[in-house]
């Protein structure tokens, strides 16, 4: 991440929290960590997930968030004051040298789709897990299953620009085999779809036109912001009204009768 992304990344990074802190929470839950133990937060960003990794492993555990972004530590740092269990350290997953066996759980909010080569990272993480540790991560799938960044691309007639970094492990049968060569087992891999937003129309053009894959072309080519915006602007327009419809149909069947 260069700093005009990680800058990019700190100036929303509140509205970006409340779109991705749901997708998350799912994977801290199969995670399940506990009081006292040790957590590391791969791709930590802005610190959300740390903290609430934090509440989970109590005053007694650690968790170390990681990011190669200066600009997104340092509002985790921030975040982080008076939380005396967590710790940053600003390095490439790659060159991550905790001490081996120091770690409980790894965990990571769409933060481990970008390693030069994703094998070492994940062996790297292997080798500061205990035997008895524990991996659970969030990241995208394909892009043609995800309309939260399809649908703007689309609407804006960028698709042709992608940068496929993101839905690298869109494929389940190349993370199982990633991970398994990294030593891990009993691989579980779900696939989950959930509406996911930062807010009203106005909250989403800042967020789709900053970050994402939308956001990353913008960035390069501010020239294109202006007609993107337009364009983005009416397409989400249409989609939360066609959304407001289909949520006023009746819930029930016709036929179902609900008595007291």
């Amino acid at each position: 991440m260069n700093d005009l992304a990680g800058r990019a990344w700190a100036e929303v990074a509140d509205l970006l929290d409340v779109q991705l802190s749901p997708l998350g929470l799912r994977a801290i839950e199969a995670l399940s960590p506990q009081i006292g133990e040790a957590v590391l937060d791969v791709g930590c960003g802005a610190g959300q997930s740390v903290l609430q990794l934090a509440d989970r492993v109590g005053p007694r555990g650690r968790v170390t968030g990681v990011d190669i972004a200066p600009p997104l530590l340092e509002v985790a740092r921030r975040r982080a004051v008076g939380r005396s269990q967590v710790d940053f350290i600003e390095c490439d997953a790659l060159k991550l040298a905790l001490p081996e066996r120091s770690i409980d759980c790894v965990f990571s909010r769409f933060g481990v789709m970008a390693f030069r080569d994703p094998v070492a990272a994940f062996s790297n993480f292997r080798r500061t897990m205990r035997p008895s540790g524990r991996l659970a991560f969030v990241c995208w799938r394909s892009l043609d299953e995800n309309e939260l960044d399809y649908l703007p691309l689309q609407a804006a007639g960028l698709e042709g620009r992608l940068d496929p970094t993101p839905f690298s492990f869109a494929d389940s049968g190349y993370i199982r085999t990633t991970l398994q060569t990294a030593g891990f087992r009993q691989v579980t891999i779900q696939a989950h779809d959930e509406m996911v937003s930062s807010g009203d129309l106005d909250a989403m053009i800042v967020v789709l036109l900053s970050v994402g894959a939308l956001g990353k072309i913008v960035r390069e080519h501010p020239h294109m912001r202006a007609a993107a915006e337009s364009r983005v602007r009416a397409a989400l327009a249409a989609r939360g009204k066609q959304a407001a419809r289909r949520t006023i149909h009746s819930p029930f069947p016709r036929d179902l009768r609900l008595d007291d």
